[in-house]
């Protein structure tokens, strides 16, 4: 989509006669889907201008124009790929008491290092990482990939998601920050870090213990 017009100078958004939900509906409207996500503006208008300060509103306003953070089909398109990926990859939520119990348990994974990463640099709970993987049951059935036949990366999409925030199965999250950028590793994960006792419809059986072959591309 090409530069949209920049309606209102700062301060003008800034003045009374800008509404919360005239800046929303402008940036819903010419913002990608990425920069929507970053800036917690996607939803309804309504709901967004509940959990929006007016200041945060133009700031995001002037940084979409800044970084030319338009609405963009195909990148749109990618991110809605990507966010699908991860919520494949969400386990169910737990309640808070389990959660705790959980705090203290022993891992519940293995982890074997098939290529080095840079040995400095961690994902950190909350950091954007980029992933190649692939998904595999016992028996070797490869259930998931972002890698296309021949191993070309630069004809598929790497996952990103937030590590350490439940984007993703616990497995994922308690391993890859365990990695630093490069790595590529082996995770063996068991059903109660994976995907437990209802598996995954059509994909995971139940009680099924999982093995990722995870590259770590990047951290932002």
């Amino acid at each position: 989509m090409s530069e949209p017009e920049r309606i209102w100078t700062e301060e003008q958004a800034l003045s009374d006669d800008v509404g919360k939900k005239d800046l929303i509906k402008f940036l819903q409207d010419h913002a990608s889907k990425e920069f929507l996500a970053n800036h917690k503006l996607l939803g309804s208008a309504k709901n967004v201008a509940k959990t929006s300060k007016k200041d945060q509103l133009v700031e995001a306003y002037k940084q979409m124009f800044d970084t030319k953070a338009f609405k963009d089909a195909a990148q749109d398109k990618e991110f809605d790929e990507m966010t699908a990926k991860a919520k494949e990859l969400k386990m169910t939520e737990k309640p808070k008491e389990e959660e705790e119990e959980e705090a203290a348990e022993a891992p519940k994974y293995t982890k074997q290092i098939l290529k080095k990463g840079d040995g400095k640099n961690f994902p950190s709970k909350g950091d954007l990482v980029s992933c190649w993987y692939k998904g595999m049951l016992e028996d070797g059935t490869v259930f998931d990939t972002n890698i296309s036949d021949g191993s070309k990366k630069k004809k598929a999409t790497a996952l990103k998601f937030k590590v350490g925030t439940g984007r993703v199965i616990r497995g994922w999250d308690e391993g890859l920050m365990t990695m630093t950028k490069g790595e590529k590793a082996k995770l063996i994960i068991e059903p109660d870090w994976a995907y437990g006792r209802k598996g995954l419809e059509k994909k995971i059986p139940p009680h099924a213990t999982l093995t990722f072959e995870v590259e770590l591309e990047n951290i932002e």
